[in-house]
């Protein structure tokens, strides 16, 4: 079962690449436990927690939103690990840590669709997440590299590929992230802009399942033509 979001729209930005947000939730600061989630296609298999961005919202709340509906856990947000582009199904997702506060003994898609949360170490969750999102795995190697570097270094996040062929022994290649209105005065309005991927183009819905442009693309009336 694919969780549908009634009245939906989706974002895509100025290079037709759609715009999501996840989160890596912590146990605690020490960053050795991982939240995930059952799939809404495949309950029996486990993913990080995101969704598509929705119109005049920032990456951050989408994030925090997300985690709310789909594991049921608030926290305290952190820092931004990077945008992650993948060129196969046509999304950027900007990926957050949030050490987490609080879990709620029933949330929105417990109810709903039946979701599932469960604590794993980092490398449960790396060959969960193999068996599922193997590109999600970037988010997790991304998570230990930073956390190395937080202390002395103050370079912007990365935009990183998540190619499922991608090497896991080395580093990914990384350039800096578009600065968010957390970060920088003046908001880049063509991020938020609800446009047309291209024709024939295999997008993602709000779980990262896959699906067809043609037949899932959600337009604002002021898109519309």
């Amino acid at each position: 079962m694919v969780k549908e979001k009634p009245n939906s729209t989706r974002i895509y930005d100025k290079d037709g690449y759609r715009r999501r947000a996840a989160c890596i939730c912590v146990r605690s600061e020490t960053e050795a436990e991982v939240l995930l989630v059952t799939s809404s296609r495949r309950p029996e298999l486990w993913i990080v927690p995101g969704g598509g961005v929705e119109p005049e919202e920032e990456a951050s709340l989408t994030a925090t939103r997300e985690v709310l509906e789909e594991a049921g856990v608030v926290g305290q947000l952190g820092r931004c690990l990077g945008v992650f582009e993948n060129s196969e199904h046509m999304h950027r997702t900007e990926v957050f840590v949030m050490v987490v506060t609080q879990e709620l003994d029933e949330w929105e898609d417990s109810k709903t669709i039946g979701r599932k949360r469960q604590w794993f170490s980092i490398e449960e969750a790396m060959s969960q997440l193999a068996l599922h999102k193997p590109t999600q795995r970037h988010y997790l190697q991304q998570l230990r590299q930073s956390k190395h570097r937080m202390a002395s270094s103050s370079d912007p996040p990365p935009i990183i590929s998540e190619n499922d062929n991608d090497d896991f022994t080395n580093e990914p290649e990384a350039n800096n992230c578009p600065a968010s209105a957390d970060s920088a005065g003046d908001k880049d309005t063509t991020e938020s802009t609800p446009t047309t991927p291209p024709a024939g183009t295999t997008m993602t819905d709000d779980n990262g399942e896959t699906t067809n442009a043609a037949d899932s693309v959600s337009l604002s009336p002021a898109s519309a033509t």
